[in-house]
């Protein structure tokens, strides 16, 4: 995924009402408001004064011309845009970056399903076979080299968990990818003492049948890409 013009570069004010962020332009040191599409905690991830990267709209009906899109944080950059991951798991499912979710010969997006649920991705083979993924975004690190998720309690989570679960009852795949948009991470655990109802729940679906997979991102300036396997330590 490329950016589409160059990231306006600045410094983190505050981050505010969980979808609202103030950042002053390097360029001539204005301030200005930035939607954040990013409705977690955002953990280590919103220090005032680090250095943030932001994307610019030209659509006259938007209220914030600006967006959100990656911080520098333990050295590295982050990707915190939440928009972004279906699109991301997508590309490296058709680069067959995830070996087992490849091969089919549909892949859909957004598709309802499940209790008045949309699947990010379904992917279906020339047989009618159906795999329903479930994409979460991971940028939570509290120790090195290793992601964590969820960042907050997340109810919705676990019953996407929970849904995942019916789908393999009902003779279908399922599979949970973590998408972890850092590249100084090459491990991935659950944060249970944040909730440890999504943790229950994640140990159920397994025992159900949902696979899961973790893939790493690598994080410029220009663009994020999905490129590498995460390990899971559960």
């Amino acid at each position: 995924m490329k950016f589409a013009a160059p990231l306006a570069s600045g410094r983190l004010v505050k981050r505010y009402k969980r979808f609202l962020a103030d950042v002053v332009l390097d360029e001539n040191g204005s301030e200005v408001t930035a939607h954040c599409a990013n409705p977690g905690s955002m953990l280590g991830l919103k220090e005032p004064g680090s250095r943030v990267w932001l994307s610019q709209s030209d659509n006259p009906k938007r209220k914030l011309k600006y967006s959100w899109e990656i911080i520098e944080a333990d050295g590295a950059l982050v990707g915190i845009n939440t928009a972004h991951p279906n699109r991301l798991v997508e590309e490296a499912i058709e680069a067959g970056r995830i070996k087992a979710l490849s091969g089919y010969e549909t892949l859909r997006r957004e598709v309802k399903y499940g209790k008045n649920s949309r699947i990010d991705i379904l992917l279906e083979d020339g047989n009618g076979k159906k795999t329903y993924v479930e994409v979460k975004n991971v940028h939570l690190m509290r120790q090195a080299g290793l992601a964590e998720f969820p960042d907050s309690v997340t109810a919705r989570g676990a019953k996407h968990l929970a849904e995942l679960a019916d789908m393999v009852a009902e003779g279908h795949g399922a599979a949970m990818v973590f998408l972890v948009q850092r590249p100084d991470c090459d491990r991935l655990s659950l944060a249970s003492d944040i909730d440890p109802a999504y943790a229950s729940a994640f140990a159920a679906a397994q025992e159900a049948g949902v696979n899961t997979y973790a893939i790493g991102c690598d994080v410029t300036l220009d663009g994020i890409e999905a490129v590498r396997p995460v390990n899971i330590e559960i």
